[in-house]
């Protein structure tokens, strides 16, 4: 049985900060290119990962552990497999609407529950599996954008550019969070905040130069529009950092696959900001799907117990 005191409130609530911060990103990448959209996040979201750990450590002092030499290889590894999974993300966002491209990468729930077992040998109740069968049948119903579809339109939309995009990106997602929940293993210590925020700075200082540097050596015009762009690119690194410093908590204090399972809500603020915050109509297959997820994380829950 796990404790829910740490790991469900803030995997809610990275769920529905992601959902806000990916709203807020895509107005950003309207006027840049996907690597530029995507280095906004980490840049701007650099100084305050660092005010977040800063501010705990005001709040909880203690001794800083002292992380085991594979700390900085899984914070690498972790951070290039989210780089990509952000573009391929944003790429996803150019050929359909917001909800739609948020849907596909959502996929990321049962390739994190495959590669989770396989890599670290996690297991999940049956009740887990059947909480991913359902989402990824709500997913998938989201995925349609309302248009009614036969098992043959429905086979022919997986071949699509944004289901493409999508699906990678759940997948280079899934591995992100398998890094940082092993980065967050090797930085020891008792206190699994503490190691999250660790890592979180870390990953977040080597993305900013992974990213960073290779828009500035392929396209240096871009540097000038994302400091142009503060006020909302700003908005972005805010809502990254909080919802990063919430995720990488819930890997540290939770099974990766249990946590994406129940971060699958974050589809239903996915759609609150998609109806609300970018005038997108939500269509009746929509809330069938919804449901479904709702369902799925529920089912999850009760196999946590």
């Amino acid at each position: 049985m796990l404790s829910f005191s740490i790991w469900l409130p803030a995997t809610l609530l990275a769920g529905a900060t992601q959902a806000w911060r990916t709203a807020v990103q895509r107005r950003v990448s309207q006027d840049l290119s996907v690597n530029a959209a995507g280095l906004v996040r980490y840049l701007y979201g650099l100084p305050f990962t660092l005010l977040l750990l800063g501010g705990y450590r005001l709040l909880f002092a203690g001794a800083l552990p002292s992380p085991q030499p594979l700390f900085l290889l899984f914070c690498l590894g972790g951070g290039l497999a989210q780089i990509i999974a952000t573009n391929l993300l944003i790429m996803a966002f150019a050929h359909r609407n917001f909800v739609v491209g948020t849907a596909y990468s959502k996929t990321e729930a049962v390739q994190g529950a495959i590669l989770s077992f396989l890599l670290m040998g996690e297991r999940l109740h049956p009740l887990a599996w059947a909480g991913i069968g359902c989402g990824v049948i709500g997913v998938m119903l989201l995925s349609t954008g309302g248009r009614r579809m036969g098992p043959p339109d429905f086979l022919r939309a997986l071949g699509q550019p944004a289901a493409l995009c999508g699906i990678a990106s759940g997948f280079f997602f899934a591995l992100t969070a398998i890094g940082v929940r092993r980065a967050t293993q090797e930085v020891g210590g008792s206190d699994p905040i503490l190691a999250a925020l660790i890592v979180l700075v870390v990953t977040v200082a080597l993305q900013t130069a992974m990213q960073g540097g290779f828009l500035l050596l392929r396209e240096p015009e871009q540097m000038g529009k994302i400091f142009r762009n503060w006020r909302v690119s700003g908005q972005v690194g805010l809502l990254s950092a909080l919802g990063s410093a919430c995720w990488f908590t819930g890997f540290a204090t939770a099974p990766v696959a249990l946590v994406r399972i129940v971060g699958q809500i974050e589809v239903a603020f996915t759609l609150g900001f998609g109806h609300f915050y970018l005038g997108e109509r939500m269509a009746r297959s929509e809330v069938m799907g919804l449901m479904l997820v709702a369902s799925g994380v529920v089912l999850a829950l009760i196999g946590a117990f």
